[in-house]
């Protein structure tokens, strides 16, 4: 189980002054069970993610993984005790071959199994291993590359942020079926997705919702989903100037 207690974070603004981010999260993700981080942008589900995998550094709080306490561990010490993180705009490396970011990601995994991760996300590897990772793949080429790099490392705590932005209808239901069947009900692993989308939300075990740097809701797909799906599918929700009221009776 991963445990975040009291996760504040506080930057410095342009003018040397201090913004919070976030603001005394507190949250656990259980294993077996797909979560959802929705919210408005720059409401913070981003950040979260980042202060889970050490991206970003909390200023006060505490992360457990298993009970362990991993806040001070570095991005490569969390991701040797099991957590990965699949970003909104994965890197290209020119000059890399797929087969090659996929054996550096897994240097256990034999060739058999780098093969099996591209068909298990939708790519023939006759067709990709031997191509270059760089600008002449699509955004849901990409997409689809880093989950094949998340499966063969096989983390027991999934980041996905944003798996829906750049890619088309088909791929997000290719990859959000992956996801379900990779780690609900699994009783080694938990998934965690920053996501808008209105397709993936309702099928996760939970809802946690960020606004303002605080959990302003969390509770299953029946408790949540009723107060955030108006805006959620609002196709101007940018323009909206209304506030929500997520508080769960």
């Amino acid at each position: 189980m991963l445990k975040l207690e009291n996760i504040q974070m506080q930057v410095d603004n342009d003018s040397g002054e201090k913004t919070e981010i976030l603001k005394g999260i507190d949250c656990q993700f259980e294993k077996g069970k797909v979560y959802a981080v929705t919210g408005p942008n720059g409401g913070g589900k981003t950040s979260i993610a980042k202060v889970i995998m050490g991206i970003y550094r909390q200023s006060q709080g505490h992360i457990y993984l298993d009970g362990e306490e991993i806040s001070d561990l570095s991005i490569s010490e969390r991701a040797k005790k099991g957590i990965g993180y699949a970003f909104q705009q994965p890197p290209r490396f020119k000059g890399l071959s797929i087969q090659n970011v996929l054996t550096i990601a897994a240097p256990q995994a034999d060739l058999v199994r780098v093969r099996s991760s591209l068909r298990d996300v939708g790519l023939c590897p006759e067709d990709y291993l031997d191509r270059d990772l760089g600008a002449g793949l699509s955004g849901g080429e990409i997409k689809r590359i880093e989950m094949a790099q998340l499966l063969l490392r096989n983390p027991v705590i999934s980041i996905f942020d944003e798996p829906e932005a750049g890619v088309d209808l088909w791929t997000i239901q290719k990859l959000l079926r992956l996801i379900l069947s990779t780690y609900k009900n699994n009783p080694r692993k938990t998934a965690i997705i920053i996501t808008h989308n209105e397709k993936i939300i309702p099928v996760c075990d939970e809802i946690i919702v960020v606004e303002g740097g605080m959990i302003q809701a969390q509770g299953t797909p029946e408790q949540v989903w009723n107060l955030i799906k108006d805006d959620i599918e609002c196709k101007v929700r940018n323009q909206c100037q209304g506030e929500i009221n997520y508080a769960i009776n």
